[in-house]
């Protein structure tokens, strides 16, 4: 199954920005988040309308990783305001930020290693109390990733990278959340696996109906699988766009997916500026 989106009625398909109303699940406005005296994002507004994939692409550095820690409540804003479903989350708790039904999958995967594949996934379910309801998601999620059921009772520690990638997005969805926030999920996998789990990533949207900000470095998975694209550089959102208009953007296609129109000698690419810039 390829992972490129074809939904009717998205975005994509429309050739419109999301926009501000009560079909938006999350909302950035002017958010700026720092490390000490170092500035790592500036400014960024954004929306995420329910229902779609939404991506931020950049460069490693950018601050993509940053504006997830910001959402989720590990960051703490020195400006601007974060709304998920209509409420003001910003700087808010991490614990009440999930209990409102917005789920982080972090860089690097960060699973139990000690803990089961069973207890991991549990721990994702740990403020909802309906365990019908549980189980059934869990046999859901096995669905998805039918290797975790095959290793439900090994640690989570003894499983290969990409196993522990389907492992951090399965405990997000054992949280039944309205919103994911996924931070490079190809990270340190293989082309073969990046496809499978972008290919799952995308099952998920269109099955579950689960909102997704994917923050990733392979703009071109990135570009097939989301509806709408945000480039994030220096900190700053220098383009937005749906995504198949994204990928036919010069500077895109250049700087982003090692792509040159045929015949053209163009200048040398350190040389070359963006044209955004």
């Amino acid at each position: 199954m390829s992972a490129e989106r074809t939904v009717s009625g998205s975005a994509q398909a429309q050739n419109v920005a999301p926009s501000a109303g009560g079909n938006t699940v999350l909302s950035l406005l002017n958010i700026e988040s720092a490390y000490g005296p170092i500035k790592a994002i500036r400014g960024v507004s954004l929306q995420v309308p329910r229902g779609q994939i939404v991506t931020v692409l950049g460069s490693n550095g950018a601050g993509k990783s940053t504006i997830l820690k910001t959402i989720s409540g590990i960051i703490d804003p020195r400006k601007g305001s974060v709304e998920f479903n209509g409420r003001d989350i910003t700087a808010k708790d991490p614990a009440f930020i999930v209990q409102q039904g917005l789920s982080h999958v972090p860089e690097g995967r960060e699973v139990f290693p000690l803990l089961s594949v069973r207890d991991n996934l549990l721990m994702g379910a740990y403020t909802r109390r309906n365990r019908d309801d549980v189980a059934r998601d869990m046999e859901q999620v096995y669905g998805y990733f039918p290797i975790l059921k095959e290793r439900f009772a090994q640690d989570a520690g003894l499983l290969s990278g990409g196993q522990q990638q389907m492992l951090a997005i399965s405990r997000a969805l054992m949280a039944a959340p309205d919103l994911i926030l996924l931070d490079e999920p190809s990270l340190g996998l293989s082309p073969k696996l990046t496809k499978e789990i972008f290919e799952i990533v995308v099952r998920i949207n269109r099955e579950r109906g689960t909102t997704i900000l994917l923050v990733e470095q392979n703009a071109n998975m990135a570009l097939n699988a989301a509806d709408f694209g945000y480039v994030l550089e220096n900190g700053r959102i220098v383009m937005e766009d749906t995504c198949a208009r994204l990928r036919e953007k010069e500077d895109i296609r250049e700087f982003y997916l090692g792509m040159k129109d045929a015949g053209v000698r163009g200048e040398r690419r350190w040389k070359k500026k963006k044209m955004w810039r």
